[in-house]
Order: structure tokens, then sequence, then C-alpha cells
């Protein structure tokens, strides 16, 4: 062929090539972001813009699957519908009480036109500061269940941005500093991983309603372009499922500010299924203490012998403590079977409903019960998960017979090494969030319930928003917590509780266990000061709050202790006043059950000087504000313990000049006089 004719067929070909076809769009409510659904010869996928402008590039969508092609090409969309959504409902616990659903919905029904001719819909949901989307996959003449190796959804991040991360698919599960990078520089991520673009704007990527599925990390394939990785499975594919089923929301938090972002957490929640247990009045916001601290000073132990923990005598003492200052629960850790030797990743020993020999169950539970205190029980499983579920029933079943109406699940061991033992005896390693776990979680879940039993996980699957469908599962660990800051090698920075606020807190309720007046862990002080410690109580949401340090200490601050007695662990209202990732933060948080309100500020490893307005107050009432604020000569480093206690009277067209020490912070509670 000649040189000319060849170019002129190379024209004549790139000209009647299909073009990228926008073939179904949505708006939010208000219009702030507009998702467009997009063919491009044959492969589907989709763009977010924010006022215009691009926030999310042409992402795709699809599937590998096994013993199947994979599904990607060939696409065309067969239908689409879109209907508006606009309601409020009631949290029976939370940050605040009420929570509005305002979204517009598009579902698009994509089909293939050659090969199975296979057919999924995908579900996009836009509120005005975020999107969630999910797949979901009908019946299939000739197959009864899908297997799925890995998603091939993507995430093309428009413009220039900083990460907060943490990495997955490592040994520490989630329990990592966060690394602050540009988003080039991330490699396989948890979620939610959140970002601020080089033009101010703020994203995370998370998802929700995480329910008989693999947990979904995030792997950077190249520049900005994202790509869902799934948890592995011990069997090799990812997720196995009986059809017709739907995948867990995949969601993209979009704010103007980082205090925006953390208010588009309600994304999550808005995505997930109502209350399904009914009435929950049976659980109790509340606050305890424990027989835990001191585990991790490594003065006291789980196993048995001359330094046990959990003896009947220091349990008692626990109890006396906590009816004395008005704590509702007690953590006792160490007092059943299975502690002694090496449990770490090895939990086959333990024995949940077996106490040691020095630990009186009965005579625990009844003492606490006379003193109107609640034992909250203890499931560590080492991650012998298998063993744990063969006695559950028993496990739950003795709690609920004794008055205990709150359990702290663990499962210590490295990320991949669950243990899985099946019917047949063949023996697993699992993931913490891949499937098996998923469903696992749920049964703990669902038999507490049946008890009336609440569950805050350790070592747990992440947080989706679960807990507007299942009220009961209260909080979770999740992150790297206070006991860090005992251990040290490294210890906890002043950052990072900062950091926990927007990224692992937009997730759900931490169980970070602060309250350190004492300000020392092994051989090396809290990188905090007092009044930080405070404050966590109001910036670090959980509704079973722990005052983790010893009575001992608290007996030497007793005032600063009284804010950690007069914080209630219940909220009606939220709001965030200001702050940057990783820098500063600052909560007012209004009691459920009074017209107090309630104020916490912290820092990073730099002294701030912020100002607030208290617009946030009744206009009608006036408040006594007592302050627990850094001294002037405080600084995490070497004078946490310098603290100043004042009042004051105040109203809500007041405004205050927050002075936070190095690694410091500023409690306040606004008690209402009228």
């Amino acid at each position: 062929m000649r040189l000319g004719a060849f170019l002129c067929c190379l024209l004549l070909s790139t000209a009647t090539q299909a073009k990228p076809d926008v073939v179904a769009s949505v708006e939010s409510p208000s219009g702030v972001l507009r998702l467009d659904v997009i063919i491009d010869e044959g492969r589907a996928s989709y763009a977010v813009y924010r006022f215009g402008e691009p926030v999310i590039e042409s992402s795709r969508l699809g599937f590998l699957l096994r013993g199947e092609e994979k599904l990607e090409r060939n696409l065309s969309l067969q239908a689409q519908r879109t209907r508006a959504h606009d309601d409020t409902w009631e949290q029976p616990w939370g940050e605040r009480r009420f929570v509005r659903d305002h979204h517009q919905e598009l579902r698009v029904t994509l089909h293939e036109s050659i090969n199975l001719k296979r057919q999924f819909d995908v579900v996009f949901r836009l509120f005005d500061d975020g999107l969630g989307f999910r797949y979901e996959f009908p019946q299939r003449k000739g197959s009864s269940e899908l297997i799925i190796d890995d998603e091939l959804t993507e995430f093309v991040i428009a413009a220039p941005a900083t990460a907060w991360w943490i990495p997955a698919g490592e040994w520490n599960r989630y329990e990592y500093l966060y690394n602050k990078t540009p988003v080039e520089q991330v490699g396989q991520a948890h979620t939610p991983m959140t970002l601020k673009t080089d033009d101010g704007l703020y994203l995370a990527f998370h998802e929700a309603a995480l329910v008989d599925y693999a947990g979904m990390w995030l792997r950077r394939v190249e520049g900005r372009r994202f790509r869902a990785q799934l948890s592995p499975a011990s069997e090799g594919w990812k997720v196995r499922r009986a059809l017709p089923f739907h995948t867990p929301w995949r969601t993209i938090q979009i704010a103007d500010s980082a205090a925006a972002l953390y208010n588009s957490a309600d994304i999550s929640l808005n995505l997930n299924e109502p209350n399904k247990l009914g009435d929950v009045s049976w659980f109790r916001p509340h606050k305890y203490i424990g027989i835990w601290w001191e585990l991790h000073l490594d003065t006291h132990s789980w196993a048995t012998g001359a330094r046990h923990g959990a003896t009947t005598e220091r349990a008692k003492k626990a109890i006396d403590f906590a009816a004395e200052h008005g704590f509702r629960g007690v953590l006792i850790e160490g007092w059943n079977v299975g502690w002694d030797g090496n449990w770490f990743g090895n939990g086959n020993d333990f024995n949940f409903t077996r106490a040691t020999p020095d630990f009186d169950f009965k005579a625990v539970t009844d003492y606490a019960s006379g003193k109107g205190v609640h034992i909250i029980g203890h499931h560590e499983t080492g991650g012998s998960v298998s063993h744990y579920e063969s006695q559950l029933s028993a496990g739950l079943k003795l709690y609920a017979a004794h008055g205990v109406d709150a359990v702290k699940t663990g499962y210590v061991t490295d990320a991949g090494q669950i243990e899985r033992r099946d019917a047949d005896g063949v023996l697993r390693r699992e993931w913490h969030d891949g499937q098996w776990m998923s469903r696992h979680h749920l049964k703990v879940v669902t038999e507490a319930a049946r008890h009336k039993i609440a569950i805050n996980a350790h070592e747990p699957i992440k947080d989706t928003g679960l807990r507007r469908t299942y009220p009961n599962w209260v909080a979770r660990e999740g992150a790297r917590g206070m006991e860090f800051a005992a251990w040290g090698n490294p210890t906890n920075p002043p950052e990072h509780e900062v950091n926990l606020v927007f990224t692992r807190m937009l997730s759900g309720p931490m169980d970070f266990t602060p309250g350190i007046l004492s300000l020392q862990g092994r051989g090396q002080a809290v990188q905090t000061t007092q009044a930080k410690q405070l404050a966590l109580y109001v910036v670090l949401y959980s509704p079973i709050q722990m005052a983790a340090d010893l009575p001992e200490n608290y007996a030497k601050y007793p005032a600063a202790f009284r804010f950690i007695k007069d914080v209630p662990a219940d909220w009606s209202e939220t709001r965030v006043l200001n702050g940057e990732i990783g820098d500063y933060v600052t909560f007012a948080r209004k009691d459920r059950h009074s017209e107090d309100w309630y104020l916490g500020s912290i820092t990073d490893e730099n002294g701030r000087l912020l100002e607030v307005s208290l617009d946030f107050l009744d206009p009608d009432r006036r408040y006594r504000a007592e302050i627990y604020r850094d001294g002037p000569d405080a600084h995490w480093r070497d004078n946490g313990f310098d603290i100043v206690i004042e009042q004051r009277e105040i109203n809500h067209r007041d405004r205050l000049t927050l002075r936070l020490a190095a690694g410091g912070g500023t409690a306040i509670r606004f008690a209402a006089l009228e």
C-alpha cells in the first residue's frame, strides 16, 4: 500500500473510532456535585465534578471473576433511573441525635453485548458533600453464585494532593502512625485515606456497609490512579457470594475544609440500613475504668501468678473506685483461663466461661451489682476465631446471666494469621478484614444482641457505619491507641490524635482509652499535657469512654479528674469549630441529657492561639465556663503537668482565645445556669 493511501486509511479509522460517551448523569441535591457515567469503547467509568471542576477523573468499573472472563469490556447502558431522597432519622446514641439523609440516586444497568451477556447495576448516591456507589448483581441463568478475584474499581484523583494514610496488607493491621506524603507516594493504603489537594479541597476515600464481603484497600497503580484491592482469603479468591447480592458502598467525601470533611462522615451512616435490632435502650453510653493500664505498664500481668492483675481483691477495689466516682463500668482483662504462656496468635487455650483460681467470677459480679456498677466483659481470642466461635454462645450466656451488658473482644495476632478451622478439620489462615472475618464479626454482634450485650471490638475489622444497623456494635479500636504511649518504641507523637480525627475517626467511634493524667508510660513520658488528655474526651468520640489511668493517679490529680467525671459519653449535637489535618482541631458537643455543652481543643507539637466563637450556645441561657487549660509553661516534652483550672460566666455572644501549649489542649464544660 502506498504511503498516502495508508495515511488516508489511518485517518479514516481514527475518525470512526467511538469517542467516550457520557450516557448518564446525576447532580447532588444543591447541584454542588455532578457525576457522569461514561462508556468508552465498551468500558464503563464514572467521573465526579464539584462546581464544574473535576475531582475524580474518568475511573473504570468492573471485576475480575473466578472461572469467567473479567467483567469490564463490551458494556453498554441498558437502562437508567433517578430518584430523590430526603429524610431525617434519629440515632439511639451518637455524636448527634438526628441525621439528615439528603441525596440524589442514579441507578444504571450495564449489559454485555457479547460473550456471556452478563448484566449488573451500579447505584450512585450523591450528597452535596460526597457520594457512595455500589454494584448490584441479579440472579443469573446457569449460575447460583459469583466468585470475585478482585475489583477493577478505580479512583483517579484529578488534582495534585497531599495524602494521610497507613499501609494495608502489613502485619500490624491498622495500628500505624499516619504517613503524610504526596499522593503519588502512597503505596497500598487502608481506608479511610484522606487527601488535601493543592488547591484546598479535602477528600476521604472509604466504604460503607461492609457485610459478607472483603474489606477494600486502595492500591496506587500509577500517578494519582488508585484501584480497589480486596483483602485476601485463604481459598485464593476474595469474595464468594450467592446471587443475587450487592457489594458494600465505595465512598468519597468531598469538602472545602477539614471541619466540613469531618461532618461529611454521616454519608457512611446514611448508606447503611436502618436499625435491625429494634429497641436498644438497654445500651447506655457510659464511661468506665479497668484493670488495663497496669498491664501495659507491665507492673501487673494478664497471666496468673504473683503479678496477676485480675484477682478478686483487685477487682473489688476497682469496683469501689468506680462506684465512688460515678463510673458505670469496670473492664477486667485476664480474668479467664488461657492467659498463661504465649497467647499472641495462639488463643486455643482460652476458656470464656472458666475463671482463674484467684478470680471468683460470681463474687465479683455480685459485688459490682450491689454497688451499682457493671462489669465489662473481655473476650480475647488470640486470633483463634473458630475456637472462640465454638464457645461464643456459652460465653455470652454467662455474661448475660451475671449482668454483664458490654464486652470488649480482641483479635491479637498478625494480619493474615487469623486461625480458622473448617468443619472438616482443615486449618486455614485469614486476614482481619477478609470476607470470613466480616461474617464472623456480624455473628458476634447479632448473637450478643440477643443477650442485650454491646460489643467493643479491638484488632477489629474497620468501621463502615454498621452501628446504624446494629446499634449494639458501639465502638472498636482499629487504629493505634493509647497503649502505644505506654509501650514506647516509638510512642504516639503529639500530632497523632489530630491525625486520627481526620482519618480513622471519619469511619466511626474509637475506643482510644484517654485520660492518662500521670503522663507516664514504661520509662518514658506520654507526649501530651494533662489538659490535652482531658480534651480528648470531647475530641475523640466513643459512646463507651475509658478513664484509662490507675485509680491512684486520679487520686493525685483530683481537680483535673473532675472533668473526666463530668464529661458525658452521649451527645445531641456536634460542631467542629476549626481544624487542620495533623495540626489542630476544636470540637463543641452538647450533652444529650442536659443543656450543658463541652469543648475540646488539641494541637500537635506546635503551640497555638485559636479564637472560637461561642455562638453554638443557647442565646437564652447563661453558662458557667469551667475551663481546664494549659498553664503558661506547659509543654508536652518537659512540663505536661502545668494546668490552669478556672471559671467564668459567659454567653453565646462571647468569643474565647484558646492558648494551646505544644502538644497541649483545652477542655471546657459550659454548665447551663438557667
